[in-house]
């Protein structure tokens, strides 16, 4: 049995490094005394660090993405640090990162206790980020062997893409760990009902944590909407609904940890002996499709 922590994270205005460094280590130490073991945070978390620059700078869309570009370095040490120091694994969202080609890309890290091991880009992107940001597309899926089981990363969009999570599933993956960044109730829905398909897919659970609150001063994080929450298989000894434990309330006014427990043995178990076998029998979708019939 593990203990999972997944942030519903307020977008608040910290205008100072200080600030922004005593409001992260706060926050995961509240999960951590609540014996989290592994901390989610959402999608574009990474973003509230655009509150340190001028507001002319941190309200303009392509400026702030670029203001932010000297504090990665410095708060990639910081997620390290807090890892480390509470003996957590952390996933503290995404951030858009200028690649050495020139290019953005939606970038999640995941730290443990032993350091960072390593990272997952967002490979589908929306045409908010395509469109208006100009972000691009990462090309590689990546499994990280942790010692609460093996772990993948989806961000937000990803999780409606059935192939991503099935290719996590076939490199080993039990965990999905969904970061999230919805302005809308209907966005919101889209990635909460990925996110259980790809659970019931895979017969594997998903983590999902969202953005909630609003953000005048920023034109990336504006309005946001969503609800935490651990997605399971529906099936013997698993919830009905497929939800193993959800926040009580849909974008708070401040941020909250969803504590909540799973047992990875069990979730693997319905692979053998569940009311279906959704995971083993995907290939035989292929052998069943043939010419329409007149």
């Amino acid at each position: 049995m593990i203990t999972l922590a997944a942030c519903q994270y307020h977008i608040d205005l910290l205008e100072t490094w200080d600030a922004y460094a005593r409001h992260l280590t706060t926050l995961c130490e509240e999960a951590v005394a609540q014996g989290a073991q592994l901390l989610l945070l959402p999608e574009y978390a990474g973003l509230v660090l655009s509150g340190q620059l001028p507001a002319a700078e941190r309200s303009d869309l392509h400026a702030s993405i670029a203001g932010i570009q000297p504090l990665v370095p410095r708060w990639l040490e910081l997620c390290e640090q807090i890892a480390r120091d509470c003996g957590v694994y952390l996933q503290p969202g995404s951030m858009p990162v200028l690649d050495e080609d020139g290019q953005y890309r939606n970038r999640a890290w995941l730290f443990g206790p032993q350091g960072c091991l390593g990272s997952q880009d967002k490979l589908m992107m929306t045409r908010f980020e395509l469109e208006q940001w100009n972000i691009a597309a990462g090309s590689e899926l990546n499994v990280f062997d942790t010692d609460l089981g093996k772990l993948g990363i989806l961000i937000c969009y990803d999780n409606e893409f059935p192939m991503l999570a099935r290719g996590l599933a076939e490199q080993g993956a039990d965990l999905i760990l969904a970061p999230s960044c919805t302005d809308t109730a209907a966005g919101f829905y889209r990635v909460r009902i990925g996110a259980q398909a790809r659970a019931l897919e895979n017969q594997i659970a998903v983590l999902q944590s969202p953005t909630v609150g609003m953000a005048a001063w920023s034109p990336a994080l504006d309005e946001n909407t969503g609800r935490a929450a651990l997605y399971v298989p529906s099936d013997y000894g698993m919830p009905a609904n497929g939800i193993a434990a959800e926040s009580p309330e849909l974008s708070p006014a401040r941020s909250q940890w969803l504590i909540c427990q799973l047992d990875l043995d069990e979730v693997r178990r319905v692979r053998d002996n569940g009311q279906v076998f959704t995971r083993r029998d995907w290939p035989k979708q292929f052998g069943c499709v043939g010419p329409a019939k007149h």
